[in-house]
């Protein structure tokens, strides 16, 4: 997860994009701890890990205190040198199927104010911008601005749903490519 992370973090600096991901921010024991509170999921193809993300069930830093209504997305990234393209959106799926497994209506997660790029990923995957965060904490640095989003999953939430305020699944066999907990 570590090394993931700090690849993500490389090439996102190699193309220009600042301030969102740092390599060396994060170290194995991170991971650990959002692991006893929220889950991590894997993706492996051809015995590599290719893809991750958290899975968190309450992010008052970002949110906020919340019902119990959504989970939220966090660190989602993928190897960009062995990843089939398209993988980032079937992990970013198999977390709206995880979070609908879990009885919640929505996904939410969140990116860093700027980053333009990221955010069109995202409102291209469903998603929609419900408001922005200054000053969100961040592990290992200074507080940073960031767009909020959020999708409503079928059958769930209203899109129009105002918002107030503002342990790991069984591993099981997957398809090769797809996530697992």
């Amino acid at each position: 997860m570590v090394r993931l992370r700090d690849e993500a973090a490389r090439w996102m600096l190699a193309r220009g994009i600042t301030g969102q991901w740092r390599p060396g921010e994060l170290d194995s024991d991170h991971f650990r701890r959002v692991a006893e509170h929220g889950e991590v999921w894997l993706a492996e193809a051809g015995g590599r890990v290719v893809g991750a993300w958290e899975l968190w069930w309450e992010d008052e830093d970002a949110w906020g205190p919340q019902a119990p209504v959504a989970g939220y997305v966090h660190r989602l990234m993928v190897d960009r040198e062995a990843a089939a393209p398209g993988t980032g959106r079937l992990l970013l799926r198999a977390a709206e199927r995880r979070v609908a497994e879990a009885g919640r209506d929505l996904v939410r997660l969140d990116c860093l104010a700027g980053n333009a790029r990221l955010t069109a990923y995202y409102l291209d995957a469903g998603y929609r911008v419900v408001g922005h965060k200054a000053g969100k904490p961040q592990p290992g640095g200074a507080p940073k601005a960031f767009t909020l989003l959020e999708k409503a999953l079928p059958g769930k939430a209203l899109p129009g749903k105002a918002l107030p305020g503002m342990g790991p699944a069984e591993k099981e066999p997957a398809e090769e490519g797809l996530p697992r907990g």
